[in-house]
C-alpha cells in the first residue's frame, strides 16, 4: 500500500485526519511551520556564519544591501545588519531562539495552570476560591508590564554583565507569570464538570486517594483542550517575546532574536537601510500567522460545535 492510500485509509478512520486534509489553511501553515522549525534547528548547517560569534564579524560589512540589489554582495543574500552580521544567519539563529523560548514558556504555563486548574476544581472551597482569585490579579497585569517589572529587578540584584547570563530567564518567566492563568481557568470548569460524573464518584467510593483519581481520572479528560488553547497561545508567546525583546528586556543587543533584529533594523528603517527591519518581520508574521491558522483549524477540528 502506497503513502497516498495508508493517508487516504487513516483520514477515512480519523474525522480529524479528514479534516485536516481538506483544509487548505490547515495543511498549508503546517507545512510553513515545519519548513520554519526545520531551518531553526539546522541553523548551524544553514547558515554562512555563526552570528554569535562576535569575534567572526567585520564591522566593514554593516549595513550591506541584500545581494540582488546593485550595491549587494554575494555572500549576504538579504543583507548584513548594523554589527554585519549576515541577516539570514541572523534570522535563523533569532528564530530558534525565540521558539525556544516562547515554547518553554507555554510548556511551563501547561504545568502550572493545569496542576493549579485541576487542584482548584476538585478541591473547591478555599483552595478554589484562592487560586482563582490570584488569577484574577494575574489577568489585570499585562504580560509586558511583569516582564518590565522583573527586568528592573534582576538589573539590581544581578548588576552589568550578570545581567545578561540570566536575560532568557527573565523572558521565560515574564511569559509564564501572565501566560498560566487561562490554562488554570480552562481546566478548572473542565474539572467542575468532571468530577460530577459516575465514574469519577465511584473512584471515591472504593477509596481511591484523591491525587489518584485527579491523577486517573480527571485529568486525561481535561487535556483535550489544554492542547487546543496551547496551539494558540504559542502564537502569543511569540509575539510577546518579540514584543519584549524589542523593548529591550531580555536578551542583549549582541544576541539575536526576532524582537531584537526588529528593534535593530526600526532605528534604520526610514535611512533606506530597509532590509535589517523588513526580513525579521516577515519572518514573525509568517510564524504567528502559521500557527493561529493552525490552531484555529484544531479548535473546530476538536469541538466543530463552535464552528
Amino acid at each position: 500500500m502506497g503513502l497516498r492510500a495508508r493517508l487516504a485509509a487513516l483520514a477515512d478512520k480519523n474525522d480529524v485526519v479528514y479534516s485536516f486534509f481538506t483544509t487548505p489553511a490547515a495543511w498549508f501553515s503546517a507545512a510553513v511551520l515545519v519548513v520554519l522549525v526545520a531551518a531553526a534547528l539546522l541553523a548551524p548547517w544553514l547558515s554562512s556564519v555563526n552570528p554569535f560569534d562576535l569575534g567572526s564579524l567585520d564591522v566593514t560589512d554593516a549595513h550591506l544591501p541584500p545581494a540582488w540589489t546593485e550595491e549587494g554582495d554575494a555572500r549576504f543574500w538579504l543583507g548584513t545588519d548594523d554589527q554585519g552580521r549576515d541577516l539570514l544567519s541572523a534570522i535563523l539563529y533569532g528564530l530558534r531562539l525565540s521558539l525556544s523560548i516562547s515554547l518553554v514558556s507555554v510548556v511551563l504555563s501547561i504545568v502550572i495552570g493545569v496542576g493549579l486548574g485541576v487542584t482548584a476544581g476538585f478541591a473547591g472551597g478555599w483552595i478554589d476560591t484562592v487560586l482563582m482569585r490570584v488569577c484574577d490579579v494575574m489577568l489585570s497585569f499585562p504580560a509586558i508590564l511583569v516582564a518590565l517589572l522583573a527586568d528592573g529587578i534582576l538589573r539590581s540584584a544581578f548588576p552589568g554583565a550578570a545581567h545578561e547570563s540570566v536575560a532568557y530567564f527573565v523572558l521565560i518567566f515574564a511569559i509564564t507569570l501572565s501566560g498560566w492563568v487561562p490554562y488554570a481557568r480552562t481546566v478548572r470548569g473542565l474539572t467542575l464538570v468532571e468530577k460530577g460524573k459516575e465514574f469519577v464518584m465511584a473512584a471515591e467510593l472504593i477509596g481511591e486517594k484523591k491525587l489518584t483519581v485527579m491523577r486517573r481520572h480527571i485529568l486525561p479528560n481535561v487535556l483535550g483542550p489544554v492542547f487546543v488553547l496551547a496551539a494558540v497561545n504559542v502564537a502569543t508567546a511569540v509575539m510577546t517575546e518579540a514584543t519584549l525583546s524589542f523593548l529591550g528586556v531580555g536578551v542583549p543587543p549582541t544576541t539575536p532574536s526576532l524582537g531584537t533584529l526588529i528593534r535593530i533594523g526600526n532605528d534604520y528603517l526610514f535611512s533606506g537601510e530597509w532590509w535589517i527591519c523588513i526580513f525579521p518581520g516577515i519572518v514573525l508574521i509568517a510564524v504567528v500567522l502559521a500557527v493561529n491558522l493552525l490552531g484555529d483549524w484544531l479548535r473546530d477540528a476538536v469541538n466543530p460545535g463552535l464552528q
